[in-house]
């Protein structure tokens, strides 16, 4: 008779699997709670303490380590040498392994774990098992998903074995769940001992969905969703409604919540090709809605937005009459929800915004070669720690307007200039290769809603004053900026010429 050998965490689909094992002329070797589910529903098994001649000891944390179970795995049945030994220490050969590990990251992901419970459920017989399997993956057939039972079976009943490719395709998936495995669990441990930047970095994340096509049609593209994902994520949004997401959709997606989070109060954040085209407040969210669509009535057409309250019918409405790829918020009113959807490919999601405020991931961006690390731009400021350089002191409003330019321009992708009032932003200029390109772009936009009341905010520090003289000639009245130019001084005394209000922050917001 075959051997298998079978002790799994999750239970799905086990016993109608052993059955069929032993329908196929295998006995099935087992411990734990497996042995009991299975003799439970009345199948026969060898426990382990049988083959090792050993018993279990150390609370469950020895029980499989034995050379009577990975010499049955490791053994070469091809290999004289390999089978003459095995028969001499009387090594009876496993021809299956159908093992899953300790829920580590299920213990981890609990609000309430502690180090000890962690450690527990570090698996140390599981992953040694499904590597000795999958090394030796000529002989022995290793399985570590439920989901591919049915394909083992087919092929036993078919063939009176598995087939070699699928026995490697099988190793292959084994190496990858033990290395995910061990990526959470070391994850885990460095950073309980506090080590900001290991000498190897492990990263796991699991399959989502293929994509219909990456960034341009003729690239193929996944995602890929991390293994332990924040909730405040576009990753943990639900779709309700319209088409799959595209690759490009995600991105934006990803960049329009970043820039939600930055506000509290009744917010619609427009954004378009990764950048905000319109971000509008008010005290009621159609309020902010029709702030955020008079920033860029163009440029929204066919964007991404997000909405950090309730959608509710009357601002539903006024999002009906456009096109729009995306709509995310926390939730919708139903009649809200029934307009959106008459619109079968616009893609709505709901996003729990309750965990905006949790502490981020480390966001990582591929390079060829390699990837660079960083954590993520969520520094909190206040308008306290800004310093005033200019003649000319800001009003209290004044600052809480440059407060809403400086969040808006944090999250426009560098060169970064917002030009906006209290309320809206009026124009954005973006990722133009000199700032005196963006500050002309921005004003543009802004046209004739330029007012006493509004203000302009740069990502960066002015390498010269020309940006400052083009924004005081038409219209501005206060520049938040970073300063720490060489040339701060031109600006300042640039700034003073006109009679403009300058604050800087010590602290720029670069978005490449």
């Amino acid at each position: 008779m075959k051997r298998a050998l079978m002790s799994v965490s999750d239970k799905t689909g086990l016993v109608p699997f052993a059955q069929k094992l032993i329908e196929n002329n295998f006995e099935i070797i087992s411990t734990g709670g497996t042995k009991r589910v299975l003799e439970e529903a009345g199948i026969q098994t060898i426990s382990v303490e049988d083959v090792t001649g050993f018993p279990e000891i150390l609370d469950g944390r020895v029980k499989t380590l034995n050379p009577l179970i990975h010499g049955g795995l490791l053994g070469r049945r091809d290999l004289p040498e390999h089978v003459k030994t095995m028969e001499r220490l009387h090594i009876n050969p496993i021809d299956l392994v159908c093992v899953n590990l300790y829920p580590f990251k299920e213990t981890i992901e609990k609000s309430d774990v502690t180090l000890e419970d962690a450690i527990e459920n570090i698996d140390i017989g599981g992953p040694s098992m499904l590597r000795s399997a999958a090394k030796n993956y000529h002989d022995v057939t290793v399985v570590v998903d439920s989901n591919d039972y049915e394909v083992i079976v087919t092929e036993l009943n078919d063939f009176g074995d598995t087939k070699l490719e699928t026995r490697a395709e099988f190793a292959a998936k084994v190496f990858r769940h033990t290395a995910a495995y061990d990526a959470l669990i070391a994850d885990y441990l460095t950073k309980k001992v506090g080590i900001e930047a290991p000498e190897k970095l492990t990263l796991t994340y699991d399959l989502e969905n293929s994509m219909r096509y990456g960034e341009n049609s003729h690239q193929k593209a996944w995602f890929y969703k991390d293994a332990l994902p924040k909730d405040y994520a576009i990753t943990n949004a639900k779709q309700l409604h319209g088409k799959k997401l595209s690759y490009n959709n995600i991105k934006d997606a990803d960049a329009a919540i970043r820039i939600a989070r930055e506000f509290a109060e009744p917010t619609v954040v427009a954004l378009k090709h990764m950048n905000p085209c319109g971000i509008g407040r008010g005290k009621s969210l159609k309020e902010a809605w029709d702030r955020a669509y008079a920033a860029d009535s163009i440029s929204i057409f066919g964007g991404v937005i997000v909405l950090n309250r309730k959608v509710d019918l009357a601002t539903a409405e006024k999002m009906h009459e456009l096109f729009l790829e995306i709509i995310i918020a926390p939730a919708y009113d139903k009649d809200a929800f029934e307009v959106l959807a008459k619109k079968k490919n616009i893609r709505l999601l709901q996003l729990d915004f309750s965990n905006r405020n949790e502490e981020p991931k480390k966001e990582t961006v591929s390079i060829m070669g390699g990837i660079l690390v960083q954590e993520q731009d969520v520094l909190e400021e206040n308008v306290a720690d800004w310093t005033v350089v200019t003649a000319n002191k800001p009003s209290k409003e004044q600052l809480e307007t440059l407060m809403f330019a400086w969040k808006a321009v944090k999250h426009t992708k560098s060169n970064a200039i917002v030009v906006a009032n209290a309320n809206q932003t009026l124009g954005i200029g973006a990722g133009q290769p000199n700032r005196i390109d963006s500050t002309k772009i921005a004003i543009k936009n802004a046209g004739n809603d330029i007012d006493d009341s509004t203000v302009l905010a740069s990502d960066a520090f002015f390498p010269m004053d020309d940006c400052v003289q083009y924004a005081a000639e038409h219209g501005i009245k206060a520049i938040v900026q970073p300063g720490g130019s060489i040339r701060d001084k031109d600006s300042i005394e640039m700034a003073n010429k006109y009679g403009i209000t300058m604050v800087t922050t010590g602290i720029r917001h670069f978005r490449h």
